[in-house]
């Protein structure tokens, strides 16, 4: 057994027992309020009250204009809060995990957030079209229904979703309480970064972070599904194995010739038995004895017709000759001339 610290990263034999989070009385409490909260928001920009007028002070205050030393660095930083880069990264840790712990739960709750973020977000997005405050028309307007699409921030929200599904992917206490600090830090400095740089309005980054807490705190009801679909697609593995391991028990193991033929994966049907070509008895007669065969070659005069019969036939099979033997009339001894005598 390894005893360095690098025995960590190694794989774990048996999938662990991770306790899942569940939809506890504290839990139901935080996202009733923030559901709240929520709503108030929204209605505060439908009603155009003090709220918006806050949004325009800080954006005629023009942030980035008062500290420009801060935008370089904070052009870098509000990056943690797009959506691409952000899901490559935490999707290439949580896939370790997986690997790691033999379970698919880390990315199918990966894959269930960033769905409600989408759904949610984007809804609410399409539905106010409120514009930014670089197109914004009027002073002291809410800029609703003008066909923009940044109420909710999207930046906001993803950061705190896509960094707080570590902290609730967490196995341990002490690092789901460090790893929730940390993603607090980091949704809370890309709001109000985009408010520095005046790609949002501040009631934006308000609904951006409500909107990412309400989509954690419900992932507890997405348990279920998420272990159902999970248990689908390691059925599927399981079957795909075996099928692979009986094609391959089908093929032989024995070594094969340099431009031999290869073995197939699936069987093949045998092919049926020639029959031998047979010629049929008397089919040289109207054959010369010096006529060439079928390959090119002189046949040699045929001297005794049991033999030429013989010759013919298939090996291991006599033919006989049906030829009748023709007897020349007469006798074959020449006949003796009487002498002749004087009369």
């Amino acid at each position: 057994m390894r005893t360095d610290i690098f025995a960590r990263l190694d794989r774990e034999p048996e999938p662990p027992k991770i306790e899942v989070p569940r939809m506890t009385r504290t839990r139901l409490a935080l996202f009733g309020g923030t559901l709240a909260f929520y709503l108030a928001i929204v209605v505060a920009v439908l009603l155009s009250t003090w709220l918006v007028t806050l949004d325009w002070k800080i954006m005629l205050f023009r942030p980035y204009q008062q500290w420009p030393d801060l935008h370089p660095f904070l052009d870098y930083y509000v990056v943690l809060g797009q959506r691409g880069p952000t899901a490559v990264m935490v999707a290439a840790w949580l896939g370790w995990r997986s690997w790691r712990q033999h379970t698919l739960r880390p990315l199918l709750t990966l894959g269930a957030a960033l769905l409600l973020l989408n759904v949610t977000v984007g809804a609410v997005k399409l539905g106010l079209g409120r514009l930014g405050p670089h197109y914004a028309t009027q002073i002291g307007s809410a800029e609703l229904f003008a066909g923009g699409d940044i109420f909710p921030s999207g930046h906001t929200a993803n950061a705190v979703v896509t960094w707080g599904i570590l902290a609730y992917l967490a196995t341990t206490p002490r690092a789901r309480r460090y790893l929730s600090a940390l993603s607090a830090v980091v949704a809370l400095g890309v709001g109000l970064t985009t408010v520095y740089i005046g790609t949002h309005w501040l009631s934006d980054v308000l609904l951006g972070w409500a909107a990412g807490l309400l989509i954690l705190l419900a992932l507890p009801w997405c348990e279920p599904p998420i272990s159902r679909v999970e248990a689908i697609v390691l059925s599927a593995r399981d079957r795909l194995r075996e099928h692979l391991r009986a094609r391959r028990r089908l093929v032989p193991s024995l070594p094969v010739a340099a431009g031999g033929p290869r073995p197939s994966l699936y069987p093949q049907r045998p092919t049926a038995p020639q029959e031998p070509v047979r010629e049929t008895v008397g089919a040289r007669s109207g054959r010369s004895p010096s006529a060439p065969r079928g390959d090119g070659r002189v046949a040699p005069p045929l001297t005794n017709p049991r033999a030429h019969a013989t010759h013919a036939g298939h090996a291991g099979h006599s033919a006989r000759s049906e030829r009748t033997p023709v007897t020349p009339a007469g006798s074959r001894r020449p006949g003796h001339s009487r002498p002749l005598t004087g009369g």
